[in-house]
This record gives structure tokens, C-alpha cells and sequence, in this order.
């Protein structure tokens, strides 16, 4: 069908503006991801400086015996996305926590981040029993975790080391600009954590001390741990969303960037084409003066 320069130019400015929503979603992207980012470094610093204060602990007090949990109730925490425009982030991520239920027998409690995360699980036949909304900041991210510690503390009835298994399954950032799917094993706690002092013992010419009752310190150190892994896992999450939405409008403003070149081509060959018609027009008209002209 003949395209009219109207048509053509309506076109246009319609691809135009779409470029700019693209470019502006693209630009916010790139602009959220740095904070989350940052959020994502320090929280990796705290854990290391609560990994320190455990490892002082169990060189002044000596190995720790975890005892093994048998009946522990397992239990997903698995961190989406509640925005779209990011490709098949959530449905991907939705299949690794299917796995991992299905690894656990398919009976364990699922918590969920994001509404579309919800969503993606209720497509793999898992539903949710509480879904979080996700942070809208970086500040957000402590509320986040603080969220669901405080919600584990209900499940496990203030005893989660013991009652349930926590495991973690979100998205992180992995080589080349790629991102695969994580699953990490919150609780039970790792043995070695609390009692591999051989390995992983206390580092240093000074002896460690405390001046806080043992048990209290404990507690509070284990509960930081398990805050900055959750907080960990949030914040990597975030980065990742942004990314995969970074990406995903830099394919579609490169796709609109070539629907305007294209129509751009179209616009200037039919504006050739009516230039050399009206061209044409006024050589004729001239022409059949011209004759009119002599036969007077």
C-alpha cells in the first residue's frame, strides 16, 4: 500500500517519542542499579566483619557443636521483581525455585519478593504463602530484610535454627555482563561456621575477648549473619533486575533506531517521488502553453 508523507511523518513522530520513553527507562536503569550496587558492597563488608566477630567467638570459647536437625521444616525464599520490562528475569528464576522444591519432596513453604515473581510461581505450580514488596530504594532494602528475618522468627516460633530450612534462590550477577540464578543454603547453619577453627580460626597476633555474656553475643552475632545474607541476597537481586532492564532497552532503542532509519528512507523516497510529480506537472503545463502559445 502507497505510504502518503503524512503517514509517514506520523510514523515518525511516533517512533520518536517511544525512543525517548526507551531512552528514559533505559537511563533510570543504569541510574538505580549504581545504588544498589553500592548497597550490595557494603553489606558484603559488614558480613565479613560479622564472619570475624564469629570467628572470635569460637577461638575464645572453642568449636561449637551444631546439632543436627531432623525435622527442620524446609522453607523458599525466593527474590523477584514487582516491575516489568525485564525480560524473563522472574520466569527463569521461578523455574530454579521449582527445582529446588522439587529437590525438598515439593512440600516446602515457599515466601516470595515482587507480585510478578508471585505470579511466575503460581505459572510453575507453586503458590506463595506471603509475598514481600520489594524495595523502592536502595534505603529499602534493610526494611526488606528486616522483613523477612522477622518473618522467619514466626515460622521457626523463635527457634528457626532448628524448626525450619531456609533456603535463598534469587539472581546474581555472573561473568560478561550474564546472570544466572543462585540457590544458597540460609539455614540450617553451616557446622563449619561454629566449629572449623582449624580453618577458618581466628587470624591475628592479639587474642580475641568480649565483655557480653556468651549466649546474648552469640545469638546477636548469628542473627546479623543471617540479616546480611538475606540483605546480600535483596541487594544482588536489585542489581540484577536493573541490568536485565538495562539491556532489554538497549535492544529495543537499537530496534527503534532501525524502524527510523527505515521509515526515514521510506519518507525521503516518497518525497522524492511527489517533488519530481509536481515537477513533471508544472514542465507539462509549461509545454501545452508554449503550444497554446504558437497557435495563436
Amino acid at each position: 500500500m502507497a505510504q502518503t508523507l503524512e503517514t509517514l511523518s506520523r510514523r515518525t513522530e511516533t517512533l520518536s517519542s517511544i525512543r525517548g520513553i526507551v531512552h528514559t527507562m533505559k537511563t533510570m536503569s543504569a541510574i538505580n542499579a549504581v545504588p544498589y550496587e553500592h548497597a550490595a558492597r557494603s553489606i558484603e563488608s559488614f558480613h565479613q566483619t560479622v564472619l570475624a566477630g564469629i570467628r572470635a567467638f569460637v577461638a575464645k570459647t572453642g568449636p561449637i557443636s551444631v546439632p543436627a536437625v531432623a525435622k527442620a521444616e524446609p522453607l523458599l525464599v525466593v527474590f523477584g521483581s514487582d516491575h516489568g520490562l525485564c525480560g524473563n528475569y522472574n520466569e527463569v528464576l521461578a523455574e530454579s525455585a521449582r527445582s529446588e522444591a522439587l529437590k525438598m519432596g515439593g512440600h516446602s513453604r515457599v515466601l516470595c519478593v515482587g507480585a510478578r515473581m508471585s505470579d511466575a510461581l503460581a505459572d510453575q505450580g507453586i503458590s506463595p504463602e506471603f509475598t514481600f514488596l520489594p524495595p523502592a530504594s536502595a534505603d529499602g532494602i534493610g526494611r526488606l530484610a528486616r522483613d523477612i528475618v522477622t518473618r522467619l522468627d514466626e515460622i521457626g516460633g523463635g527457634d528457626v535454627q532448628n524448626r525450619i530450612a531456609v533456603t535463598l534462590v534469587f539472581t546474581r550477577r555472573a561473568e560478561n555482563g550474564q546472570r544466572e540464578s543462585e540457590v544458597s543454603q540460609l539455614l540450617p547453619l553451616d557446622p563449619s561456621l561454629l566449629s572449623d577453627s582449624a580453618n577458618s580460626g581466628w587470624q591475628s597476633r592479639s587474642l580475641p575477648d568480649y565483655s557480653m555474656q556468651p549466649t546474648p553475643l552469640l545469638a546477636a552475632l548469628l542473627r546479623n549473619h543471617i540479616f546480611a545474607s538475606v540483605f546480600r541476597a535483596s541487594a544482588e537481586a536489585m542489581v540484577t533486575e536493573n541490568a536485565a532492564r538495562l539491556a532489554l532497552m538497549q535492544q529495543a532503542e537499537q530496534a527503534v533506531d532501525d524502524r527510523l532509519e527505515v521509515v526515514g528512507g521510506q519518507f525521503r523516497l516518497v518525497r522524492q517521488d511527489e517533488i519530481t510529480n509536481e515537477l513533471m506537472d508544472i514542465i507539462i503545463g509549461f509545454e501545452a502553453l508554449k503550444k497554446k502559445t504558437r497557435a495563436i
